[in-house]
């Protein structure tokens, strides 16, 4: 299947309905198909063919869902940019992906612009609200879109065809760069297609309203996209997390699921206004990006009588690999078992895999796997031998197949010669009622190669110490697991999609003071 494939499968299915729902506007899956075709037809006028990178930068908006699927009716790439991401990282991004053209916002146009002045050749832009009172001289060729698509009958934007195929590069992820330059992760309509089929395949059928929280120019949310299209559902689309809009939003479509990351989970469970509105609709809400802390799991299922499923993925495998899901029992710490279709080993540093409950570096194979890195055979041939991909995440399997990760290969900490899994101490320290949020770094010792250093956010009124939290530790783990020193912060450094960056604390706490 293809991913231009799902708007027409979906309105064959469903017939017309409102599939989008965004600030006053209410948008059917027919409005979305022919917006779609207006805009690929304006893009082929442009020059735009298929092979040819077009970079998407918006906040959530409709615009996003119509340029994504315009693109692809081209056979043409699509590349997904946070709006959020600086100037340096657009002129990367942009050099690196040879993009042809831009479509985008006014709120983000001075970031294109910025990054335009570096380029050499001339960059297409469409602007898809209202273009700036003034446009300063560039090498970008600027179109206001309002304005362009009156242009467009309905006659012509039906000559369009482009011969497409599954294994065509359909999407040009690059990844969000914590450790070096971001990596293009490439990805097909067969890797896309077999993705949402997997992760949709034991739902129960029933069709509804879902929230579009999470960025749609994350992977995340471009594959919750394709869901919502091959399920029949319809989507409340936000720019931003807004809890009180959230908890109105369930209140008037009667929402029964949603896909957020904990931080946003925390914030609905401690909201004061969960009481004002009748959430009785949502039983279940799916937490990714980041580990989810039992003691989370327990306030949701307290305070909403809903269940949260953890799940995992990454950019490389569209991005689905397992989760937990209704009709498995969940095992507290595991992220549930693997997608149909979709292979997975633990294995040594030799590649041999582990027999069961032993830890080692987790490898996933199947259709939804990248065929690997734009324009960098280094980093391909590393990540990707025999079909199988190399996640760089540590991890077991239990006797059941259940999935435990338990933390980044680069993050793995050694003290004097053990090995020490920082999820395995974040996971303690998050279940102490006074530890909001926590999470454990390596740094350098002389003595003992590295020492464990723990960056706590602490909650509200607490009168924790920092001998108080170490002596805890010590009483559930090894005393070589525990941490050498606590640090209390009132925040933790984040990406735009609210992953700590570890590397920022080890480059912070680095030459902090472990003797004492």
């Amino acid at each position: 299947m293809l991913v231009t494939d799902l708007i027409p499968n979906n309105i064959a299915k469903y017939g017309e309905y409102p599939c989008i729902y965004y600030q006053d506007r209410e948008i059917t899956n027919m409005e979305v198909d022919k917006a779609a075709r207006e805009l690929a037809f304006f893009l082929h006028s442009m020059g735009i063919k298929k092979g040819d990178c077009v970079l998407v930068s918006m906040s959530n908006c409709p615009e996003v869902i119509y340029s994504y699927q315009a693109i692809l009716r081209l056979g043409a790439i699509v590349i997904p940019v946070m709006h959020l991401l600086n100037e340096n990282e657009f002129t990367f991004i942009l050099e690196h992906s040879e993009a042809k053209a831009v479509i985008t916002t006014s709120d983000v146009f001075s970031k294109i612009h910025s990054a335009s002045a570096r380029l050499s050749g001339e960059l297409k832009v469409i602007c898809m609200d209202q273009l700036p009172s003034e446009i300063p001289h560039t090498n970008m060729e600027v179109t206001d879109w309002q304005k362009g698509k009156l242009q467009i009958s309905e006659n012509r934007i039906q000559e369009i065809y482009c011969d497409i195929h599954e294994t065509d590069l359909a999407v040009i992820l690059y990844t969000s760069g914590t450790t070096g330059r971001p990596k293009g992760v490439m990805l097909t309509h067969r890797n896309l297609s077999a993705n949402v089929i997997a992760r949709t395949s034991f739902t129960d059928g029933k069709r509804g309203t879902m929230l579009g929280v999470l960025p749609l120019a994350h992977v995340y949310g471009f594959s919750a996209m394709n869901a919502l299209f091959h399920l029949g559902n319809a989507v409340v689309i936000f720019q931003k997390f807004d809890v009180v809009k959230i908890f109105e939003a369930i209140e008037k479509y009667q929402i029964k699921s949603c896909s957020l990351v904990p931080a946003m989970i925390h914030e609905m469970v401690s909201s004061p206004f969960a009481s004002h509105y009748d959430l009785s609709s949502l039983e279940a809400i799916e937490s990714g990006s980041t580990s989810l802390p039992a003691s989370l799991r327990e306030e949701v299922r307290k305070k909403f009588q809903a269940e949260i499923y953890d799940a995992y993925g990454l950019s490389e495998a569209s991005p689905s690999v397992s989760r937990q899901r209704k009709d498995i029992p969940i095992k507290e710490g595991s992220v549930g078992l693997p997608l149909p279709g979709l292979q997975i080993k633990i294995v040594d540093q030799n590649g041999v895999e582990l027999p069961t409950g032993q830890i080692g570096e987790l490898i996933v194979k199947g259709d939804n796997i990248t065929p690997g890195y734009y324009k960098n055979e280094e980093a391909t041939k590393e990540a990707i031998k025999d079909g199988w991909l190399f996640t760089g995440d540590m991890a077991k399997v239990d006797e059941d197949g259940y999935l435990y990760i338990v933390g980044r290969k680069k993050e793995l900490i050694i003290r004097g010669g053990f090995n020490i899994y920082p999820r395995d101490l974040e996971e303690l320290l998050l279940k102490h009622e006074e530890v909001f949020e926590a999470a454990v770094i390596g740094v350098p010792s002389e003595r003992m190669g590295e020492e464990v250093i723990a960056c706590v956010i602490k909650k509200t009124s607490s009168t924790l110490s920092e001998d108080d939290l170490i002596s805890y530790c010590q009483t559930h783990l090894a005393k070589y697991k525990t941490p050498r020193r606590i640090v209390f912060l009132n925040e933790l450094p984040k990406n735009k999609i609210g992953k700590i960056l570890k590397l920022k604390l080890k480059e912070i706490y680095s030459h902090i003071d472990v003797l004492t």
